[in-house]
């Protein structure tokens, strides 16, 4: 052994990681980089309405907020980067999941892109047909919503039926995960119903109320996707054993089962 070999000190946990999502990144098909810098891009856009809020202000809340570009781009980013990873590990063809990353990828930018353009016209996003330009933004959310939907429920099946060839905590993660976006997706689509209730019965200022009553549920679950398999695979670079590994697993989706119950008798009770 050289001397500069015994003196060498082991890596530090941040280059390590740094190294890991490297090697990700060279080895990931071009689809998947596209919505990982897409996603970076909606998170930065959703940190820099922050900023916007701090400097102007206004209400936080309400169908008038820079809230929502804020929130919506950091979630929708998030979202589409998590997509983009978790779905690498769920059997489908490449060049179908290409497809579909690449559906995903442009229905997250219109959405957050929609959103943001209500913004800075001061006018809601969502339930809004006062002029020709809100409706078309508003039917153009509508109809995203429900492609983004389309996409999520096909990968969602493909994680159900699992991967033979994973280890069983990512099998046990990917399902529980999955299985948590679906929630997410219909309360989503539930308060999206509710509100479009109301505004075609002529209420649409009741609907701007009390059309977001499952925002906590919705957001506590769309993101369990990220969380159970993200500890899956910090999991799968421990020295447990596979057994081990997936019983830590099962309380943590049990966990986050528990945290979706709690967000919808807190939305309920709103």
């Amino acid at each position: 052994m050289t001397t500069a070999t015994a003196g060498a000190r082991p890596a530090s946990p941040l280059r390590r990681g740094l190294a890991v999502l490297a090697s990700h990144w060279d080895d990931a098909p071009a689809a998947e980089r596209v919505c990982h810098v897409v996603g970076v891009v909606l998170v930065a856009a959703g940190v820099f309405h922050l900023g916007v809020f701090a400097v102007l202000g206004g209400p936080w809340e309400g169908p008038v907020s820079w809230r929502k570009p804020a929130t919506f781009g950091v979630s929708f980013g998030l979202t589409l980067i998590t997509i983009a990873w978790v779905t690498s590990y769920v059997r489908l063809r490449p060049r179908s999941r290409a497809v579909l990353l690449g559906v995903f990828a442009a229905d997250c930018a219109a959405e957050v892109g929609g959103i943001t353009l209500q913004a800075w016209r001061h006018v809601p996003s969502h339930f809004n047909r006062e002029t020709t330009v809100d409706g078309l933004v508003s039917t153009m959310l509508a109809a995203g919503g429900v492609i983004l939907v389309a996409v999520l429920v096909v990968f969602s099946v493909q994680a159900l039926r699992g991967d033979p060839g994973l280890p069983a905590s990512m099998r046990l993660a990917l399902r529980a995960g999955f299985l948590t976006l679906l929630v997410g997706l219909a309360s989503g689509a539930a308060m999206i119903a509710r509100g479009m209730t109301l505004v075609a019965a002529g209420r649409p200022d009741l609907a701007y109320q009390v059309g977001g009553f499952l925002k906590p549920v919705h957001g506590v679950s769309l993101h369990g996707v990220l969380v159970l398999p993200a500890l899956a695979w910090l999991l799968g670079r421990t020295r447990w054993d596979e057994p081990r590994r997936t019983r830590v697993l099962a309380l943590a989706a049990a966990g986050y089962g528990f945290a979706i119950g709690g967000a919808l008798l807190l939305s309920l009770a709103r």
